[in-house]
């Protein structure tokens, strides 16, 4: 087939969307598919390029987010859904709407993808808990875009089931952005000389209001083995001078810092436990890397967020929102080091359900129904 990508951002982007839009493209490619992409940047070979939109005053918030919306040229649009088998839209923004409006209008297979909350757009400016908002969100993305297509990819059951409840009519089709189980893999390192003698606990992800590193940190402070707990947040963000404020008074001085795949992988084998503290996460790929490398996760239980569906027992899931209770589990994981040695192997075992190679299946299963549903002939590779 040949798949035509869809999105905002491509290149040199570390968030989640980017980074599974190149897994995707990477793996189908693999699988002897041609792919190219429709984003913002630069044009070159496989990529149709876009110009960049600066949004006033908003501008270094976005950026901030490692975001940027793309400038719609309608003829260069064309060229790039015309030279599709099928257009796959990752993001409900302009170029998206660009896409999905040539290819409706030209009968030319089409799907979405659900990869943004609401709740994390208002979050980043204090409104994610302002539901007359988040709820408006929903209906207009929905008006905007997403009433469109026949099929969504939906990364997690939990936005599945909230895009039912805001009326949407489209066939969700629940896929996991998946995670490449030959990077991650159960894996321990030696540690680093500054952890010699540490509990590690590992926070990865972007540095942002939703994120909640702000519950981690004050649950370490609360936590009776405070002295022994270095904590490292693998992460960047708007956030990042304020917890660093917030961490004054640690015993074990705060360590934060964006790293490569290679770099995490090597802190997830030297760690000893993971927290994922987010209120609002359609999927949490980085809480997914981090038991498929053998490390016990402790979950927020927030409703708005699919990551608690990873917790094998209550003893991985904290009520969301709460230090104490935070704290009391890492403590529980802390006493307790043979438990958490037999669950690390479960954990790293549970990752199967979300391989990269699984989940490259069910999206070509899902490209190849919306071609057969629009009436055209599934090119053979």
């Amino acid at each position: 087939m040949k798949i035509l990508l869809v999105l905002e951002l491509y290149d040199g982007a570390s968030n989640g969307n980017t980074i599974s839009a190149h897994h995707l493209a990477d793996n189908l490619r693999a699988r002897g598919h041609e792919v190219r992409i429709a984003a913002s940047g630069e044009t070159y070979d496989g990529k149709w390029g876009f110009g960049v939109y600066h949004v006033p005053v908003f501008d270094k918030l976005i950026s901030a987010h490692g975001f940027m919306f793309g400038i719609p040229d309608e003829k260069k649009m064309e060229e790039a859904v015309h030279w599709a088998d099928i257009v796959h839209v990752m993001m409900p923004f302009p170029l998206g709407k660009l896409a999905t409006r040539i290819a409706v209008r030209d009968g030319i297979p089409c799907t979405g993808a659900f990869h943004i909350q609401p709740e994390n757009i208002w979050s980043s400016v204090g409104l994610g808990n302002f539901m007359p908002l988040i709820n408006f969100t929903y209906w207009f993305a929905n008006r905007y875009i997403f009433r469109y297509f026949h099929y969504i990819h939906c990364p997690s059951r939990m936005i599945s089931n909230m895009l039912k409840s805001h009326g949407y009519k489209a066939e969700m089709r629940i896929i996991s952005n998946g995670i490449s189980l030959t990077e991650f893999t159960y894996h321990k390192c030696p540690k680093r000389k500054e952890f010699q003698d540490k509990f590690v606990v590992v926070m990865s992800g972007r540095l942002s209001r939703e994120k909640r590193q702000d519950i981690l940190i004050n649950a370490v402070k609360k936590s009776k083995y405070a002295d022994r707990i270095q904590l490292y947040l693998a992460g960047q963000g708007p956030k990042r001078e304020e917890y660093e404020k917030l961490a004054v008074g640690l015993p074990n001085p705060i360590m934060m810092q964006f790293l490569s795949t290679k770099d995490l992988i090597e802190l997830l084998g030297e760690a000893d436990l993971y927290v994922h503290a987010s209120d609002i996460d359609i999927e949490a790929m980085s809480c997914m890397e981090a038991f498929a490398s053998g490390l016990v996760p402790i979950i927020s239980d927030s409703a708005r967020s699919a990551a608690s569906q990873f917790a094998l027992d209550e003893r991985s899931v904290f009520k969301a929102g709460d230090s104490t209770d935070l704290a009391a589990k890492i403590d529980w994981w802390i006493e307790h080091p043979e438990e958490r040695k037999r669950m690390e192997p479960l954990y790293s075992e549970s990752a199967v359900n979300y391989s990269l190679d699984k989940s490259v299946d069910m999206m070509i299963g899902m490209f190849e129904d919306e071609i057969k549903r629009c009436g055209k002939e599934v090119p053979l590779k």
